[in-house]
């Protein structure tokens, strides 16, 4: 049974509602209706298969949709981090035929009326974007920060052969460092939250996860926490590199794809290249298939690891350079 937003957000402003929209609680039954919506979306990359029914379980976050004449036309999620303080927007789609209408803004300004009903205490909305930002947006948001992001595509079997070949596996090469550390739930919280050696890597203070921006709050750790992700750092007493893998997951862009995404965060090409390869290491290891690795990195560092990709790893430059920006506006 689909729940009517009007029960949430009793009067809506006149503007939405001349829209000839009508918005709804997305349920586990849209489910198909949403994926035959948003076909194709991200080059076959989509995240959304696998999220969608976690996302409806997630006691912070709302899956709006937009209808026209009963038809899904649009998604959008909002998820409130940051304390209350924060409406994170993400996930937006809107079906092929319905693009360039401005059903996307209809959307989102019903999803901010709704959020401040229900959250009062929120101040800003977050949301992560990788196309270029022009100077009308920059009229609307404030840029937190932005990572380059760097994709490539490989099989399983051939990244694990291809390691063990080179001697990266199971020792401290490229670099004579040690070995990056892994962190456990009670070595997470201390170093992110009961310290502050993590400022000075995190740009900006902010720990972006598979697209989602967090400032460094206990609460925000208790989300985090309840995720498949590999922490790393490469010194736990000092460190200047720090990551975030997520465990890899189906993609529909055909059998045996998987997705892999690793948030990178310091300026140390040695180190960064060191982590990547534990995560590379780690992750394909029981894989057979193909592999999307998406890793997003401090912008200076991008051309170098994108050589280390092609030259010494052999796999596959999927796009050239493009960026990850994380912007905010008031929420008014």
């Amino acid at each position: 049974m689909k729940i009517d937003t009007s029960l949430i957000l009793p009067q809506l402003p006149e503007s939405l509602s001349q829209a000839g929209l009508q918005f709804t609680v997305a349920t586990e039954e849209d489910f198909d209706d949403i994926m035959a919506m948003s076909q194709d979306i991200y080059g076959g990359l989509d995240y959304l298969p696998t999220r969608y029914t976690s996302w409806l379980q997630e006691t912070n976050r709302t899956v709006i949709l937009a209808r026209k004449q009963e038809k899904v036309i649009a998604l959008e999620s909002v998820c409130v981090i940051d304390d209350g303080e924060t409406m994170l927007v993400e996930g937006l789609r809107v079906a092929p035929q319905e693009r360039g209408k401005g059903v996307a803004g209809v959307l989102l300004r019903f999803c901010n009326e709704l959020v401040k009903s229900k959250y009062p205490d929120v101040k800003v909305c977050r949301l992560t974007r990788d196309d270029k930002l022009g100077p009308k947006d920059f009229q609307k948001y404030r840029l937190i920060t932005k990572q380059g992001i760097l994709l490539v595509r490989f099989k399983a079997e051939d990244v694990k052969l291809r390691l063990a070949e080179l001697g990266l596996v199971g020792n401290s090469k490229p670099s004579s460092t040690p070995l990056p550390v892994r962190l456990d739930p009670s070595a997470l919280q201390q170093l992110y939250l009961t310290t502050d050696l993590m400022q000075g890597v995190l740009p900006n203070g902010t720990i972006i996860q598979d697209w989602q921006p967090y400032k460094l709050l206990a609460n925000n750790m208790d989300i985090l926490m309840k995720k498949d992700i590999d922490w790393m750092v490469d010194d736990k007493s000092k460190p200047t590199v720090a990551s975030l893998c997520t465990f890899p997951f189906r993609v529909p862009i055909g059998d045996d794809w998987y997705y892999l995404n690793i948030d990178m965060f310091g300026k140390s090409l040695d180190l960064v290249r060191q982590q990547f390869v534990c995560h590379l290491q780690r992750h394909t290891n029981a894989l057979n298939g193909y592999v999307m690795c998406q890793m997003f990195l401090e912008p200076a560092l991008w051309r170098d690891m994108a050589d280390f990709c092609q030259k010494i790893l052999r796999v596959e430059l999927v796009k050239e350079y493009a960026e990850q920006c994380v912007v905010e506006s008031d929420v008014i």
